[in-house]
């Protein structure tokens, strides 16, 4: 074989390699979505707000919700539960909250976002009202109750005992106002 007909066929293994690379970077994410769902990790809640109706509440059985909150690195929040742990009625309307405190020296625009584990009771827990479903503005040294109002569906499979409501908060300040100056620019 000559050098060049050796030349062609290394580039077209080349390029075929990167149109497969390429084909499996779009693939990774329904391939994650599956694989979380499969094991139960990372439980994407309801981006908008459920509608309570009143149902009758099982009081036969009690499930354990608990609240852990992570701040992302180098953000100088506090965000926290006010309570880590509660046990609930399924169907029964809960009211709690979080706080945060900014202890930065300038305004802060928080976004939390939320996930229930295990990934097959995320369906079952419903959020009337949720901080998460805005963007948390702060000026430094304040702080704010952030409200939460859910309840667990009464269809939740009799296996699943424990929810567990992770809150993750990132600082959105740059994000958003560089889209609030493009939005000016083009006026």
């Amino acid at each position: 074989m000559s050098q060049t007909a050796a030349n062609k066929k290394l580039v077209k293994l080349l390029l075929l390699g990167a149109v497969a690379m390429f084909g499996f970077g779009f693939a990774l994410v329904p391939l994650y979505d599956v694989l979380c769902e499969q094991l139960g990790i990372n439980g994407k809640t309801n981006a908008n707000a459920a509608v309570y109706e009143p149902t009758v509440i099982d009081t036969d059985r009690l499930v354990t919700i608990e609240f852990i909150s992570h701040v992302q690195n180098g953000m100088p929040w506090e965000f926290e539960p006010t309570v880590t742990k509660m046990q609930v009625h399924p169907g029964e309307l809960i009211r709690t909250s979080f706080s945060a405190i900014n202890n930065g020296s300038t305004h802060i625009i928080g976004q939390a976002v939320p996930s229930v584990s295990p990934g097959q009771g995320a369906a079952y827990f419903n959020k009337t009202e949720c901080f998460c479903f805005n963007k948390q503005p702060l000026d430094a040294n304040s702080s704010a109750d952030l409200p939460l109002i859910f309840y667990v569906d009464n269809a939740l499979p009799e296996h699943i005992n424990t929810l567990t409501l992770s809150y993750s908060l990132y600082d959105i300040t740059e994000r958003h106002l560089g889209t609030a100056l493009t939005q000016g620019a083009a006026r």
